[in-house]
C-alpha cells in the first residue's frame, strides 16, 4: 500500500512558476479521479449492458492539454523560449502565449481581453489567467524562464557520479560517462512533466482510494463554517457528481468465475463442483439465497450488487458455511489421523510383541545355558576339591611319617650319644647363632650405607627385633661422623659463617619468633657500603679498631618517643652511633660499659643496651634501638664481647623489661596485636599514640611489625 500526499490547489495574491506546476499536478490528479470514478464506472455499466441514466460531469482534459501539449502547450512553449537563441525574456514568452491561445476559452490575458473588448483591471499586463477546475488563477510570468532553466551544469553532475556513494549516483544519473550527451539538460518544467506522467502511469496500474480535505474557512479558526467556501470546494472537486454515481450505481462488482469460486459453498447445487457456466452458477447461488432481485444486476461478464448490506450478508453466510465446512474437514481429518494412529499403534504392537517374545525366548535359553554351565562348574569343582583333599591327606600322611621317623631316629641317636655331650652346650650354640646374625647384620650395613650428604636421613632397617636399639645408635654415630667429616672439609669463610649461625641458634632458638626467618639470611656484617660511599669513609677511619658490623638503626629519643635514624658501627672495643646525614659520630660506648642486652620474644627489631651505672661514657641512660638485623647485631656483639672481655653477654629475651633513663626508670611491656595496626612506629608529644610526659608518669606506645610496646613508669601504680 502506498500513500500519495501532495500540495493542494494554490491560489495566492501573486502566483508564479511554482504555483503553476503544482496546480498542473492537481489538474492531472483531478483528471485521473474523474476517469476512475465517474467516467470509467459509467462506461462499465454501459459496457456490461446494465440499465443506466447518464450523470453529467466536468472533464478537465482541455485544461491538461492546454498545459502539457507537446507542441502547443504552455510548458512546451516555455521550453522552446528557454532554448531559443538570442534575447529571451518573459515578454516574448507572454506574446507567444497570446498568439497561440488567443481564442482558447480557458486562457485569458490583457491582450486577449482587449481583442474581445473586455475591460478587466484585475489582470496586469505581465500576467495571464487560466480557468482551472477549482477556479481562475492569475500567473505572473516574471521569473518563469529563469526558474525553468536547469542550473545544474554537466560537470557538477559528472563530479557527483564519480563519488563512490550509491545514493549520489542514483540522484545524478546524467553524470554517467556512458550516457554523456552534448544536448542541453532538460528544463525543470519538462522534468516535472515527466515525473507527473510516471506518477499517472503508476496510479492507473493501481486501485486508488481518495481522501478529500475540505477547508471550512480561510481564517484557520475552529467551529467556523463558511458555506460559500465549502460549496465551491464541493463543486470543483466533483464530489456531488461522484455521490450521484455512487448512489445510482452498484457498490460491488465482480467477474462471474471469482464470484462463483467464493460463494459456491452457499448452494448445494454448486458445491463442491459446478459443471455449467459461471453466470448460471452465480444465478443458482443467489436464487437459493432468496436475495431481492432489485439488489442484483447480471452483466455480460460481471455480477453487480447494489447495497453493501447485501454484500455483508453474503460474507456473513459464507463465514458461517466456512466454519461448518471447517468443522467437517476437522472431523474427517481427526478420523483419518486417529485411524492412521491406530494402524501405526497396531503395527508397532505387533512388532514389539514379536521382539518381546524373541527376547524372552533368548533370555530363557541363555538362562538355561548359564545354569547348565554353572551346574557343570560346581560338579567339576566338587570333584577337583575332593581329589585335592585326598592328595593333601596323602601328602600329610607321608610328611607325618617322615617327621615321626626323623624324630624317632634322632631320639634314638641322642639317647645313644647323650652320655658323650657336656652340660651347657645349648647356650654356646645359641651364642654362636647370635654372633653369626650380628656379623651378617654388620656386613649388610657395610654394603648399604647411605650417601655422605648431611641432609640425607635414610638408613637401612634392622631385620631382627633384638637389633633395633643397636641400629638406632649406629645411625646416630654415622650421622655425627658424617657431620664431622663435612666440617673438616669446609672452607674457613663458610666455617666462620656457620659458627655465627650456631651462636645465633644458641642465643635465640626457641626464644624469639624472628629467629626462624633469619636462618636463611646470611650475615653480611657491613650494610652501608663504606668503601664505595666517600661520605662514610671518614667513619671507617674514626673507628681505630677492626670494624665488625655497620648498619642503619633507629634510635628512640628519650624526650618525646620519636625515632631518629643513626649509623651503628661495631668494632672490637666500641659501639659508635653516628648521625646519618652528617656522618659524624655522636655517641661512643665501650664494650665494657655494656651490662646486658634486652630483646623481645616477638618478631620485632627492638633492642635495649643496658649501660652500667659506673660507665665513664657521657650518656643519659640505656639505649633503645630498632634494627632490621637485630639477630645478627646481638650475635656479633656477643662474639665480640666474649673475645674482648672473656665474658659472655647477658641476654634477656622477655616481653617486659626495665629501661634506665637519667630521670627515671621505665618498664617496657610488649603486647602482640593483629596486622591491621600497621608496621611503622608512631610517636608524638600530644598525639593519641605516642609520648605524654607528666611529673611522675610517662607513656610510650610504639607500633613496629604488628607489635605494641607500652612503657610504664616504675613508680606508678597503674599502667598508663
Amino acid at each position: 500500500m502506498g500513500v500519495l500526499d501532495i500540495y493542494g490547489f494554490e491560489i495566492f495574491q501573486d502566483n508564479s512558476f511554482e504555483q503553476f506546476i503544482i496546480n498542473y499536478c492537481n489538474e492531472k490528479l483531478q483528471q485521473i479521479f474523474i476517469l476512475l470514478t465517474l467516467k470509467e464506472e459509467q462506461e462499465e455499466y454501459i459496457r456490461e449492458g446494465i440499465t443506466w441514466t447518464h450523470v453529467d460531469y466536468f472533464d478537465n482534459s482541455i485544461i491538461c492539454n492546454l498545459i502539457e501539449d507537446n507542441k502547443s502547450g504552455i510548458l512546451a512553449m516555455l521550453d522552446e523560449e528557454c532554448l531559443r537563441p538570442g534575447e529571451v525574456n518573459e515578454e516574448t514568452f507572454l506574446n507567444k502565449l497570446n498568439q497561440v491561445f488567443a481564442k482558447h476559452q480557458r486562457y485569458e490575458s490583457r491582450i486577449t481581453q482587449n481583442a474581445k473588448h473586455i475591460m478587466d483591471s484585475s489582470l496586469p499586463i505581465n500576467c495571464f489567467r487560466i480557468q482551472h477546475y477549482a477556479g481562475k488563477v492569475t500567473y505572473n510570468v516574471t521569473g518563469f524562464i529563469e526558474k525553468n532553466n536547469d542550473l545544474l551544469f554537466r560537470d557538477l553532475s559528472q563530479a557527483m557520479w564519480k563519488a563512490k556513494h550509491a545514493l549520489l549516483r542514483r540522484l545524478f544519473p546524467e553524470g554517467d560517462p556512458q550516457k554523456a550527451s552534448l544536448k542541453r539538460p532538460p528544463t525543470a518544467g519538462s522534468q516535472f512533466k515527466a515525473s507527473v506522467f510516471t506518477l499517472m502511469k503508476n496510479l492507473y496500474s493501481k486501485n486508488p482510494n481518495y481522501i478529500r480535505c475540505i477547508k471550512p474557512n480561510d481564517n484557520k479558526r475552529p467551529a467556523v463554517f463558511t458555506d460559500g467556501l465549502v460549496q465551491a470546494q464541493v463543486r470543483y472537486l466533483g464530489l456531488l457528481e461522484n455521490v450521484q454515481v455512487r448512489r445510482a450505481g452498484y457498490a460491488f462488482r465482480q467477474a462471474y468465475e471469482p464470484c462463483l469460486e467464493r460463494y459456491k459453498i452457499l448452494c448445494k447445487e454448486t458445491w463442491p463442483h459446478w459443471k455449467g457456466s459461471g453466470r448460471d452458477g452465480v444465478r443458482s447461488v443467489f436464487s437459493s439465497l432468496s436475495i431481492d432481485p432489485k439488489e442484483l444486476a447480471y452483466g455480460y461478464t460481471k455480477i453487480f450488487i447494489r447495497s453493501p448490506s447485501t454484500l455483508f450478508d453474503l460474507e456473513r453466510r459464507r463465514q458461517q458455511r466456512v466454519q461448518e465446512l471447517a468443522a467437517l474437514i476437522q472431523a474427517a481429518f481427526r478420523a483419518w489421523k486417529c485411524r492412521k494412529n491406530y494402524q501405526e499403534i497396531r503395527r508397532s504392537q505387533i512388532l514389539i510383541s514379536a521382539w518381546f517374545r524373541g527376547q524372552r525366548e533368548r533370555k530363557k535359553y541363555l538362562k538355561m545355558k548359564t545354569s547348565a554351565i554353572l551346574i557343570q562348574a560346581y560338579i567339576r569343582s566338587w570333584k577337583s576339591r575332593k581329589l585335592l583333599r585326598e592328595l593333601r591327606q596323602q601328602k600329610c600322611r607321608a610328611q607325618a611319617a617322615t617327621t615321626i621317623s626323623a624324630y624317632w631316629k634322632g631320639y634314638q641317636t641322642r639317647k645313644e650319644y647323650k652320655k658323650y655331650f657336656r652340660s651347657g652346650a645349648s647356650d654356646r650354640i645359641a651364642n654362636f647363632v647370635y654372633q653369626r646374625l650380628i656379623q651378617k647384620f654388620f656386613l649388610g650395613l657395610k654394603d648399604n650405607l647411605p650417601s655422605m650428604s648431611v641432609i640425607n636421613h635414610n638408613w637401612p632397617p634392622a631385620r631382627y627385633k633384638f637389633l633395633t636399639n643397636a641400629n638406632q645408635e649406629l645411625k646416630k654415630i654415622f650421622h655425627h661422623w658424617r657431620c664431622k667429616k663435612y666440617r673438616e672439609h669446609l672452607p674457613p669463610k663458610d666455617k666462620e659463617a656457620l659458627q655465627d649461625k650456631l651462636c645465633a641458634s644458641e642465643l635465640f632458638k626457641g626464644k624469639k619468633s624472628l629467629y626462624p626467618k633469619s636462618i636463611s639470611q646470611p650475615f653480611r656484617g657491613e650494610y652501608l657500603g663504606l668503601k664505595e660511599n666517600p661520605k662514610y669513609r671518614k667513619l671507617e677511619t674514626t673507628a681505630n679498631d677492626k670494624l665488625v658490623m655497620a648498619d642503619h638503626v633507629k634510635k628512640v629519643n628519650r624526650g618525646d618517643g620519636k625515632t631518629s635514624s643513626r649509623i651503628l658501627l661495631l668494632t672490637k672495643s666500641h659501639i659508635i652511633l653516628a648521625d646519618l646525614k652528617a656522618a659524624q659520630p655522636k655517641t661512643a660506648i665501650t664494650l665494657n660499659d655494656i651490662e646486658s642486652i634486652s630483646v623481645s620474644c616477638y618478631s620485632d627489631g627492638l633492642l635495649v643496651l643496658h649501660i652500667r651505672e659506673s660507665s665513664t661514657a657521657d650518656t643519659k641512660g640505656d639505649f633503645l634501638l630498632i634494627s632490621d638485623h637485630v639477630i645478627e647485631l646481638v650475635t656479633r656483639l656477643h662474639q665480640t664481647m666474649l673475645e674482648a672481655t672473656k665474658q659472655k653477654l647477658k641476654l634477656q629475651v622477655v616481653d617486659e623489661f626495665l629501661v634506665k633513663f637519667k630521670q627515671s626508670n621505665i618498664t617496657v611491656k610488649l603486647v602482640k596485636t593483629d596486622e591491621t595496626q600497621g608496621t611503622a612506629p608512631v610517636a608524638g608529644r600530644k598525639a593519641a599514640i605516642g609520648w605524654r610526659c607528666w611529673s611522675t608518669k610517662v607513656k610510650l606506645l610504639l607500633i613496629q611489625r604488628q607489635l605494641h610496646w607500652t612503657f610504664r613508669d616504675s613508680g606508678a601504680e597503674n599502667m598508663i
